[in-house]
């Protein structure tokens, strides 16, 4: 089954919605056709589509909720899956946290899908993956890379009258490039929903030249440093931490914005305080003309634009119906991002400067330019430190110029010291479906060397 119009989907959950016999129903349809290119060592190694729709059904019975799931949609198999969830329903314990499903609501136009990248068939995506095996084979280099597109639509309705539709777009590119002896490595990711902005060629460059400019690293003492980290090295902390943001963590005790006060009538969290450099800014906005999403929270709730940190001062904090109810606070919801063990991470946006990479590089005396950290861990959850390995390209900078490129580090650092560190933010860039910028921070923490490039 193919994507699924707004005016078809509504039919098919209203034919689900009439087989109800529960105090509540609630359905949740999501689809996909994607396709997606393989390489290593320069050639072209899986290629393929596919193309599914899956709906889960929820039904409840006072504080009881099943839920079942199918990809048929016969009136046979619809019967079966809304009496198996039913069955389930009847079957399960009362939920404690149970809240009511939502009414009808209002819902912002947000611009998530493009043709360019709808139409994209397979011949599109092999001459984007040659496109980079040429230019590796032309300068004698080894690439792999993975290229895939997808078109999603998610569909939420219930028997409260609720209807939320958003259909979505998205392009996503990788690629390392290496030298034959493999002694010097390059990366580059690229990400957009618009695939009119996708320039695999150009991008394969950057990791290219990385790969030659990398090679026979020099090895350079661990200890404190000032780094220029590219936004592929700060991306996953900074979506890391807020992910900790959760407000009932806080309040529990079990997160970085916990308040510790012995003071029984202080607050239970750090809403409101100053917990890094007043230069950053963090939202999500379904709006976003360089990272839009659905205008809808997976529960249904719209959403707008939320600023979680404001000048360096949390100003707000994820949490649910239920413990906004629970706290007597306000309910903040997050953007949908994808059902299931593989949902995708929040579109956060972080405010930058006007300098760009190069700029950066010229205005640094000493420093360490960091292409992407990976294979990170948490140490400690309350501190949000976090171990990693640099990757593909690490260079040493020295009067405003790349000296030398120097073997990998291992890491230890907290996106909270690292955030409140900064010393110059350069021009946002999109990757991994965020708009981060390229910072310098000092007093980055290395504690070891690593002989893998």
């Amino acid at each position: 089954m193919t994507i699924m119009t707004k005016k078809d989907a509504k039919a098919l959950l209203e034919r689900v919605l009439a087989f109800s016999k529960a105090e509540s129903c609630e359905c949740n349809l999501d689809g996909e056709v994607s396709g997606n290119i393989r390489y290593a060592r320069n050639t072209v190694s899986t290629a393929g589509e596919l193309s599914d729709v899956t709906l889960v059904v929820q039904s409840t019975f006072g504080k009881k909720v099943g839920t079942a799931t199918t990809n048929e949609f016969s009136d046979e198999a619809l019967k079966k899956v809304v009496h198996r969830s039913e069955e389930l329903a009847s079957l399960a314990p009362d939920n404690p946290e149970f809240m009511p499903i939502l009414g009808p609501q209002e819902y912002e136009k947000v611009n998530t899908y493009f043709k360019s990248t709808a139409d994209i068939n397979a011949d599109w995506r092999a001459e984007a993956a040659d496109a980079s095996i040429s230019l590796s084979k032309k300068k004698k280099l080894v690439s792999s890379g993975y290229l895939n597109e997808a078109r999603r639509f998610t569909v939420i309705m219930n028997s409260k009258g609720l209807f939320a539709y958003n259909e979505r777009t998205s392009v996503n590119f990788s690629a390392t490039i290496r030298t034959e002896d493999g002694k010097g490595s390059g990366w580059v990711t690229r990400d957009y929903n618009d695939a009119s902005k996708m320039d695999v060629k150009s991008a394969s460059k950057i990791a290219a030249q990385k790969a030659v400019d990398s090679a026979d690293g020099k090895a350079l003492e661990p200890g404190k440093y000032t780094v220029i980290l590219e936004p592929a090295a700060s991306v996953q902390l900074i979506s890391n931490m807020f992910g900790a943001m959760n407000q009932r963590a806080a309040d529990e005790g079990r997160s970085f914005l916990s308040n510790k006060s012995e003071d029984k009538d202080a607050p239970k969290n750090k809403l409101g305080q100053k917990m890094f450099d007043e230069r950053v800014n963090l939202y999500t906005d379904p709006q976003s003309a360089d990272t839009p999403t659905p205008p809808f929270a997976g529960d249904g709730s719209p959403v707008s634009r939320t600023d979680w940190v404001k000048n360096g001062v949390v100003t707000n904090m994820p949490n649910n119906r239920f413990w906004a109810q629970k706290t007597g606070t306000k309910y903040i919801p997050t953007p949908y991002v994808g059902g299931g063990l593989f949902g995708g991470q929040q579109s956060l946006n972080m405010d930058g400067g006007t300098e760009s990479l190069e700029e950066m590089i010229k205005n640094t005396r000493r420093g360490i330019l960091v292409t992407r950290l990976w294979y990170i861990r948490p140490l400690d959850p309350q501190s949000q430190l976090y171990t990693g390995l640099t990757r593909d390209g690490t260079f040493y900078i020295e009067n405003g110029k790349i000296k030398y490129p120097i073997k990998n580090f291992r890491f230890n650092e907290s996106p909270i010291i690292m955030l409140n560190n900064i010393e110059t933010l350069g021009k946002p860039q999109r990757i991994n479906n965020c708009m981060i910028p390229p910072m310098k921070i000092r007093d980055f923490t290395f504690s070891s060397l690593s002989d893998a490039v």
